[in-house]
């Protein structure tokens, strides 16, 4: 993993991506450019890991270019695929919301560049906004209906 340098165009690229996101598409502008100043882009090689199932629930990624499989390990030495990701997709919103430890691994297919935005990051533009705060802990709430009644 290298950190890159981002750009005004990856930039652009990210607030693109992202209002397509429930929790993101409800966000004015003010609030998204202060958002915009914590993301981060990151370069992975084919076979690199963006994130392990298990480890702690601290960032949420949008993938701006490459091919990358999510599995999860199913016993000792078992794992299965269950998506493929590419540009436009993103994954670990939930550890914004919760900071629960990460339900599968995230790895490269292919050389990749992935947008990353720390939860503590967003928790703090968060703590400056009470009401989006309080909009965002709502969809939370229900997304995690949605997750235990799809298992």
């Amino acid at each position: 993993m290298q950190k890159l340098q981002i750009t005004d165009a990856d930039i652009a690229e990210f607030n693109h991506l992202v209002r397509g996101i429930k929790f993101f598409a409800a966000m004015n502008m003010g609030l998204l450019e202060k958002i915009l100043a914590h993301v981060s882009i990151y370069g992975f090689k084919k076979g690199e890991n963006v994130c392990r199932q298990g480890d702690p629930g601290d960032s949420f990624y949008v993938v701006r270019e490459g091919k990358l499989k999510v599995t999860i390990r199913e016993a000792f030495f078992f794992s299965r695929t269950v998506a493929q990701l590419g540009p436009g997709n993103c994954f670990g919103e939930m550890a914004l919301l919760n900071g629960k430890p990460r339900n599968a691994t995230v790895s490269c297919e292919e050389d990749a560049k992935v947008f990353m935005l720390l939860a503590e990051s967003f928790n703090e533009v968060l703590r400056q906004n009470p009401s989006f705060k309080a909009e965002i802990n709502k969809l939370a709430s229900e997304r995690e209906f949605e997750n235990i009644h799809n298992k």
